[in-house]
């Protein structure tokens, strides 16, 4: 088909074809997700889903990131369950709007520049977890309930029904691109799923068997709670953690997404879109939710790269809800499970297994550790923020490691050390070692040519050291200080020498600044 300019970025030509197949197979992937986070927090079926539909509509037409999807997601689920549990449903909708709102003053303070600050070990780590995930919440689709309504594995027959099922759907991502991509793998495997065990009238699990996804359109709805403190303290920690939460995960898969497709997109805008997705979400029954790396990946991997796919996907949800529900609800869950088994499949990174050997270890540890703590606590914020953590402590003891003093005496007895690498709070130990006060001369200069002084504990430092010299009776001068570090000196008159054309202009990170 034709390419066309995209009605909301006239910067880009999109496919209209590739754009509608892309939304429509993301809107049958997404009705089981929805459904089962819903379950997660212990809410209707039908609040995932209008979840589903307006943190996609809303993202995909404001979003910082064309081609990304958003809904309802696990890990929202998992931060809500709690307050659903104590408080019930309404005060889950004023959760998700208070949330909004503070991921709304996130992008508006320009907040989404932060996710530069996570390292490259941290997004193997949460891709990996990710994946891991995904592929594991596929497992429970091979469980049946029994007769005491509890799950257990399926067994005989209907086990090698399901598996076989499964199986052909992934056979058909895999071998369909191979052949053409004109039509989307995914799409064309759920579709030849579907139709096998309508036309054999195969007896397997479908949709339906999950929960009825019948429904309206999302009604309006105020949340009905008291206007009060009280009630702020109940859900203002839920709405910070989930706002954390949800921007985390979003500004990491529009990071992922850039990778794959070669772009950059705006993580402010971003922060701005799911913010106001989250508002319409509580005031429309929804849930709430964010970012979805697996649906993003289906999206993108089916060739979408601009709004028209994401805002088709949460046009064709909403109308299986309304209109097409007993229809949906026969789609074959072998279908979808073999889909997402691929998603997680494409999702880790397998490279990040070959180059284990190649990268410093203490990057491969940050990276288990996020993998792990994602896997184990379903937890995506809390494992980057460790991995986060952790990669800022390395950092900052290999530089503490690299301060250096050279050191000489001039034909006039003035000894000079010449400083190498940052002083800051990790290598203010090191840094006081290189000097022999009581020993030294009665004149010393101290060159930062090449260091810089990065934090008040380096100045502070600067301040000890001078005391110790003025304790013996010794002159001592600083050469090559920034203007700021002059000025935070108690002593700086005295002990430095100013070379206006060769000193730095770098500020030192101070709140008496």
């Amino acid at each position: 088909m034709k390419k066309v300019l995209n009605l909301f970025d006239f910067s880009q030509k999109v496919n209209y074809k590739t754009e509608i197949l892309a939304g429509l197979t993301v809107a049958l992937a997404l009705i089981p997700e929805a459904v089962a986070f819903a379950m997660i927090a212990k809410l209707s079926p039908l609040t995932g889903l209008y979840a589903a539909f307006m943190m996609g509509l809303i993202t995909a037409i404001l979003g910082g990131r064309p081609g990304m999807i958003s809904g309802a997601t696990g890990a929202v689920a998992v931060v809500i369950v709690g307050l659903s549990v104590s408080h019930g449903p309404e005060y889950i909708f004023a959760t998700v709007v208070l949330a909004g709102i503070l991921q709304i003053l996130a992008g508006v303070f320009r907040l989404g520049k932060l996710i530069r600050l996570v390292p490259q070990s941290v997004i193997f780590g949460f891709v990996n977890g990710l994946a891991v995930i995904i592929f594991t919440s596929q497992l429970n689709q091979f469980k049946a309930p029994n007769a005491a309504g509890e799950l257990e594995w399926m067994t005989g027959t209907p086990m090698f029904i399901f598996l076989g099922l499964v199986l052909i759907t992934m056979l058909i991502i895999w071998g369909l691109p191979k052949l053409t991509k004109v039509f989307p793998a995914s799409l064309a495997a759920i579709l030849t799923v579907f139709a096998v065990v309508m036309f054999f009238g195969i007896d397997t699990k479908n949709v339906g068997d999950m929960a009825s996804i019948s429904g309206g359109f999302p009604p309006f709805h105020i949340p009905e709670i008291p206007v009060s403190f009280e009630t702020l303290q109940i859900i203002f920690p839920y709405a910070l953690i989930m706002a954390g939460v949800g921007l985390i995960e979003s500004l990491l898969t529009l990071n992922i997404v850039d990778e794959i497709t070669e772009s950059r997109g705006r993580g402010n805008k971003e922060c701005v879109a799911q913010g106001t997705a989250n508002i319409f979400s509580g005031f429309f029954s929804g849930m709430g939710g964010c970012a979805m790396l697996g649906q993003s990946l289906i999206n993108v991997s089916s060739g979408a790269r601009a709004r028209l796919s994401g805002i088709t996907a949460a046009v064709m949800l909403l109308v299986f809800i309304m209109f097409g529900a007993d229809l949906i609800e026969k789609v074959p869950m072998a279908a979808l499970t073999g889909v997402m088994i691929m998603v997680a499949v494409g999702t880790f990174e397998w490279a990040s297994l070959k180059t284990i050997n190649k990268m410093p270890k203490s990057d491969v540890i940050v990276m288990v550790l996020v993998t792990a703590v994602t896997i184990v606590l379903h937890n995506l914020a809390l494992a980057v923020l460790i991995g986060v953590i952790i990669s800022a402590l390395v950092f900052a003891w290999d530089n503490a490691k690299r301060i250096r003093a050279r050191k000489h005496i001039d034909e006039n007895g003035v000894k000079y050390y010449e400083i190498y690498g940052p002083l800051f709070f990790g290598s203010i130990s090191a840094f006081n070692s290189k000097f022999d006060v009581q020993n030294d001369p009665e004149e010393v200069v101290i060159d930062f040519s090449e260091s810089r002084v990065v934090d008040m504990s380096g100045i502070e430092a600067l301040n000890k050291l001078t005391e110790r010299y003025q304790k013996y009776g010794k002159k001592l001068h600083l050469k090559h200080l920034s203007k700021d570090c002059r000025q935070l000196l108690d002593n700086a008159e005295q002990i430095i020498e100013v070379n206006i054309l060769e000193d730095p202009t770098y500020k030192v990170a101070t709140d008496r600044l």
